[in-house]
């Protein structure tokens, strides 16, 4: 990271010591891979609209000195259950110890009414990723997640195979024009939807705030395991697409809301930690009723962060096949990071929260990825009851973020994918196929929850920056 100094805080309004200070103090430690304007602008976002990082554990402290406290509403300390709501576990030998115990820790919910865990999951916050929860008139911010919304898109091209090794180095020039990772502050181009102008925007205040954020970010992708690839799709001859069974050129792109998503999740978390004291072993999992504001709010902000992820891919999608010249034949879109109003096996009318798990209700359409170098996969849903008609989102962790980068490197990395005859841009050792588990194992795991369509394999993924 290039050195931010005082004088650069205090042109972008940092004119408190204190803020000054914290800004200095945090983004010394946790932003020494990003760029001095990537960290300038994003100290601008949090001073400009401090309500979206209130809550945050790096940057919610910084946040609190522009943000006024809320005055404190009236409040609730519901106990935990002794014994929790018994759940569904597919693939439980995929299923490590600690995601257990968190989901454990959300059946115990007083507001908990059914749940599930997928064989993809692991631990995460709150909830972990790959649980599925089903609450009463409850919803909570984060068992939703912070990127919320976040999808798959395969857009299947009217060519075939072929294409990838004729034009290959013109695609892989298209993918690093037209898509974008990272902060927003060195876009070259701004893109328009119809989202932009939706009406939800002026709903709250928070949303206002963030209106012209999302219009910098359409388009854009985030990090971590958000990636765009050019790969080739093997459809199966009866898929429920009815096209032609056979090989042909698709694009694959995996991101979610961006900062609009993220600040709604801080935002609302917040007030639900504020209003739903749980103990500390609980205490992200703070509901809000559906029957108070609060509630109606976040879950009006949570539909159009949808609505805006959805519209990322759109744009980029377009983007690509316009810059390639090439036409599509179906765009397959599933999301995950979401809560959905079902109504259970039983009857029973519920919030259902898929946390890293995606729909898979009977005819569903879905993707689940494997990694860089590993397929990804078309599939249905069968509408499995047991599992709350979910799947697997993708095939889950097996080590850390920081575990990966403390035990692979970036030349196995490259041996990896020279093998699997992938070409990467970006990207880094975090996000290695070693570090994630076997997708044929994990597809096997949930054979009960999805039918196969095809299979898609990365033959050239952006992943970050380069």
């Amino acid at each position: 990271m290039n050195h931010i100094r005082t004088k650069d805080l205090s042109k972008i309004g940092y004119t408190n010591d204190q803020a000054r200070s914290m800004a200095l103090s945090i983004a010394s430690r946790h932003c020494k891979h990003s760029t001095r304007n990537e960290v300038l602008q994003l100290l601008t976002d949090i001073q400009q609209s401090p309500a979206g990082y209130v809550g945050n554990p790096v940057w919610g402290p910084l946040a609190n000195v522009f943000c006024p406290t809320v005055p404190e509403v009236g409040y609730t300390c519901p106990q935990l259950r002794t014994h929790g709501v018994p759940y569904h576990v597919v693939g439980s030998r995929h299923i490590e110890p600690a995601a257990r115990r968190q989901m454990e820790t959300a059946m115990s919910l007083p507001v908990a009414v059914a749940g599930a865990l997928m064989p993809d999951a692991h631990a995460g916050y709150g909830l972990p990723v790959g649980g599925v929860l089903a609450t009463h008139n409850a919803v909570i911010p984060y068992a939703v997640g912070v990127d919320i919304g976040c999808r798959m898109a395969l857009t299947i091209i009217d060519e075939p195979a072929s294409l990838l090794q004729r034009h290959g180095y013109q695609m892989k020039q298209v993918l690093r024009a037209e898509s974008h990772f990272g902060m927003d502050n060195d876009i070259p181009w701004r893109r328009q939807h119809t989202v932009l102008d939706d009406t939800r925007f002026a709903a709250t205040p928070l949303l206002r705030s963030l209106q012209r954020k999302a219009a910098r970010q359409l388009g854009t992708s985030g990090g971590g395991n958000h990636f765009a690839e050019w790969g080739t799709l093997q459809l199966n001859d009866d898929n429920y697409l009815g096209l032609p069974g056979g090989a042909y050129t698709a694009l694959l792109t995996h991101s979610g809301s961006r900062g609009l998503g993220a600040a709604i999740a801080h935002h609302y978390t917040r007030i639900a930690m504020d209003v739903c004291r749980l103990p500390r072993e609980a205490r992200h999992l703070a509901w809000l009723h559906m029957d108070t504001e609060a509630g109606q709010e976040y879950w009006q902000s949570m539909q159009l962060a949808g609505d805006y992820a959805r519209a990322c891919h759109e744009v980029l999608h377009h983007a690509m096949l316009k810059a390639m010249g090439l036409r599509s034949l179906a765009t397959v879109h599933n999301h995950h990071n979401f809560a959905w109003r079902q109504t259970l096996a039983d009857g029973t009318d519920a919030i259902v929260h898929r946390k890293g798990a995606t729909p898979a209700a009977a005819g569903e359409p879905g993707i689940i990825p494997g990694s860089m170098a590993t397929p990804a996969w078309l599939v249905t849903g069968k509408g499995h009851a047991g599992a709350l008609q979910s799947a697997a989102h993708g095939a889950g962790r097996a080590m850390s973020r920081h575990a990966a980068t403390e035990k692979l490197t970036m030349s196995h990395l490259r041996h990896t994918l020279a093998a699997a005859h992938v070409t990467l841009m970006g990207g880094s050792v975090e996000e290695h196929p070693d570090a994630y588990k076997d997708i044929h194992q994990i597809m096997a795991a949930q054979n009960e929850l999805v039918r196969c369509e095809g299979s898609f394999m990365p033959r050239i993924v952006r992943m970050n920056k380069e």
